[in-house]
């Protein structure tokens, strides 16, 4: 194979960096890389921790949910609003003149939160024990959820051997969903010229159902459906060989979850992590926008209406502990929009970050198993583990740095979505027009650096390179072979989807039939409740299993797609010999006519 520019000739050889044991080839030692976004990560992250305590030091996120009157309370019940919940300043009236004065106001709202807390604690506590006795029964949303993950987990495993007839009924079932089109388009044409219905009769109308009933629509379906069907007749012929190497790529992928089954669980930690940052985002949004702050007068006082002891401030006349104002000159308050802006930010950066790391971890495990020389003896025991811990000690800074762009045109849609809505009254089309083109250019610019991040990542966690030197290699390596990257994408969204739609629509029908009562059940611990709505457990059971399915085929797909790349470095790095032998499957070896030269014996 030709020598590329990108590759020097001491990275000929296979990626040792993940083989098993050492001595079948010494791995080369890894440093960290991008360390300078690392650290700007770990500041930006010390910032974001800040502008939450000051959230909540400032914040008082009950004005959200109770509202305030002119004097300051909350409208509380009388045992929630209590006089530690008031922002006030001491009020004096003097003998001989008149006049107010006061100190700094703070708000006292520690007592109220709490009181409001422990009620939600309680109250969960309360339905959580409620519901503890039915978790596990037939008659609750989690055995559905538990019968979903079985049916993923059944459905990747039986892939290993099913994997060739399921594609190849998918592929012919596409096919013959065509023709059944093209045959009807023909039926309606025929019965419609028979008729003499002509567009000529209608002519231009926006009443779109007339022109079912014209002839050139059925015409010009049938001739749109019989192009499609002749180009993917012809597609099927001329790619029948890069289908075959997909499927056993995709059978490949099951036999390496097969070994490493603990790398479908996961996703619950990606999950974890995006809860925590969803929620981290929406409380400090939630008490920046309800930090008012407090107004100040002349004096530094401030005062709590539950201690407040008016005999010392004597010769008041009238003295007491009063609402004043609150204050929107402060330092906080004037850089609320701003604090907002940086909660966003952290939310997205955070986020991308956290799914950067997922999928990086998950290709480190995989590509150890590629490059395993003997299957599964030199799988690494704690292969999941030992990526997980190799990814944080040395390539934080190129995941933030991944994320980080993305965060920045994820950041420019925000803003173009922004400025849409807010001229949507305008009747100027050249700006609708611009509008529409740069967020249809940045949707597909965001699409590509999804697209470009993941496989950067899996070189990073093959290689251990920087992040641009991996999506350099990582790009130039697909666009090399790209009638096999379209040829794998289809094959491979094509048999999940029909996962999904298994595993979904499976539970979904049998959360209909329980819940609804049509499935006749004599025991009453396993009988269906009595629902007045019973559209509401069913929809909560399609969701949860739509995401479950969603988790465990994500694991696949980064398999697959972790496991083409480390075939197509194979590919171009090896060339079979006693010194550069192939790591692929003998499926794949079979497919492309190559074989692996064995050693001399002396």
């Amino acid at each position: 194979l030709p020598h590329h520019s990108f590759l020097s000739p001491s990275s000929l050889s296979p990626p040792p960096c993940l083989q098993s044991p050492p001595q079948v080839s010494p791995c080369p030692p890894r440093s960290c890389t991008d360390v300078i976004c690392c650290a700007l990560f770990l500041v930006f992250l010390a910032g974001y921790m800040v502008v939450g305590i000051l959230a909540w030091l400032y914040g008082d996120p009950r004005q959200v949910v109770y509202p305030r009157n002119s004097t300051g309370p909350l409208g509380l019940r009388g045992d929630q609003a209590s006089g530690a919940a008031l922002p006030a300043v001491v009020g004096c009236m003097m003998p001989r003149d008149p006049g107010v004065r006061g100190g700094t106001v703070r708000p006292q709202h520690w007592g109220g939160a709490l009181v409001v807390a422990e009620e939600w604690l309680g109250a969960w506590v309360a339905r959580g024990t409620q519901a503890s006795g039915q978790w596990f029964s037939l008659s609750s949303p989690p055995s559905g959820l538990l019968i979903a993950m079985l049916l993923s987990l059944l459905f990747l495993l039986l892939l290993r051997l099913v994997a060739g007839p399921l594609v190849w009924v998918l592929i012919l079932g596409v096919l013959a969903v065509g023709a059944y089109g093209i045959y009807h388009c023909w039926c309606e044409y025929s019965s419609l010229r028979t008729a003499g219905a002509s567009i000529k009769d209608v002519g231009f109308t926006t009443n779109l159902s007339v022109y079912s009933n014209v002839q050139e629509t059925w015409l010009v379906a049938l001739i749109v459906l019989a192009v499609v069907e002749g180009i993917l007749l012809l597609l099927l012929i001329f790619l029948r060989k890069r289908i075959l190497i997909a499927i056993a790529l995709i059978k490949e992928a099951s036999r390496a979850i097969a070994y490493m089954m603990s790398t479908l669980f996961y996703p619950l930690v990606t999950f974890l992590l995006l809860i925590i940052c969803v929620a981290y985002w929406a409380m400090t949004a939630l008490s920046n926008s309800s930090a008012p702050g407090c107004s100040s007068i002349s004096g530094n006082e401030t005062c709590n209406p539950m201690t407040f002891n008016a005999s010392q401030y004597q010769p008041c006349e009238v003295v007491g502990c009063t609402f004043y104002a609150y204050n929107t000159e402060g330092l906080f308050q004037r850089n609320l929009f701003n604090l907002q802006v940086y909660n966003v930010v952290g939310l997205l950066w955070v986020a991308n970050f956290a799914l950067a790391l997922g999928q990086c971890v998950l290709a480190g495990a995989f590509a150890s198993f590629y490059w395993a020389r003997e299957k599964p003896r030199d799988i690494p025991a704690c292969a999941l583990i030992s990526s997980f811990l190799r990814t944080l000690r040395y390539h934080v800074g190129s995941l933030a740095f991944g994320a980080l762009i993305l965060t920045i045109v994820q950041l420019i849609r925000i803003i173009l979505e922004y400025l849409d809505h807010k001229l949507k009254g305008a009747q100027n089309p050249f700006t609708r027009c611009l509008l529409c083109c740069l967020k249809c250019c940045f949707w597909c610019l965001e699409k590509f650096i999804k697209f470009l991040n993941r496989n950067a990542y899996i070189m990073i966690a093959i290689y251990g390179k920087n992040f641009c030197t991996s999506a350099k290699n990582a790009f130039k390596l697909l666009m090399r072979n790209i009638i096999r990257v379209v040829v794998l994408d289809k094959v491979t969204d094509l048999l999940l989807l029909f996962g999904k739609l298994l595993v979904v629509g499976g539970v979904g029908v049998l959360a209909f039939f329980f819940f609804s009562g049509r499935i006749p059940i004599n025991d009453a611990r396993f009988r269906s409740p009595s629902l007045n709505y019973y559209w509401l457990p069913i929809l909560t059971v399609v969701v949860g299993a739509y995401l479950i399915a969603q988790g465990f085929f994500s694991v696949y797909s980064m398999c697959v797609d972790t496991l083409f790349l480390c075939f197509l470095e194979d590919l171009e790095r090896n060339d079979g010999s006693v010194e550069k032998p192939y790591y692929m499957p003998t499926s794949l070896m079979r497919l492309l006519n190559k074989k692996n030269q064995k050693a001399e014996k002396k």
